[in-house]
């Protein structure tokens, strides 16, 4: 099996996060995975609301967010378990995550979901 490509945070840019949350489905993934708290199975945030996202379309947005460097995925067995940098990237570019997400509250998406940010 290859393996999974995580970009150090030092190499992690604004436009690609910008590009990985211009997506509606994968801010709600990314903000499924924040409002969790912990490590989440991929199967765990394939339903979005009232929709389900088909399992090659969500493999694919994790992807992505992964090689924006917004999540950390690993393998355990079959299943791929993942979870936030928030504190990374938040280090990084102060604000520019709280700022996305919250961008996507107000328009009532489902992204509110930093632990300690004000929403």
């Amino acid at each position: 099996m290859r393996p999974l490509f995580h970009p150090a945070i030092e190499d992690v840019q604004p436009e690609a996060i910008l590009h990985a949350l211009s997506d509606p489905n994968r801010a709600a993934i990314f903000a499924n995975i924040m409002r969790a708290g912990c490590v989440q199975a991929c199967s765990a945030v394939s339903a979005l609301g009232d929709r389900v996202i088909p399992k090659s379309s969500l493999s694919n947005h994790f992807k992505v967010l992964r090689e924006a460097g917004l999540i950390r995925s690993e393998r355990h067995g079959v299943e791929m378990r993942n979870h936030s940098r928030w504190s990374e990237v938040e280090a990084r570019f102060p604000g520019l995550l709280a700022a996305i997400i919250n961008a996507y509250a107000a328009e009532g998406g489902e992204g509110s979901c930093a632990p300690g940010a004000q929403w």
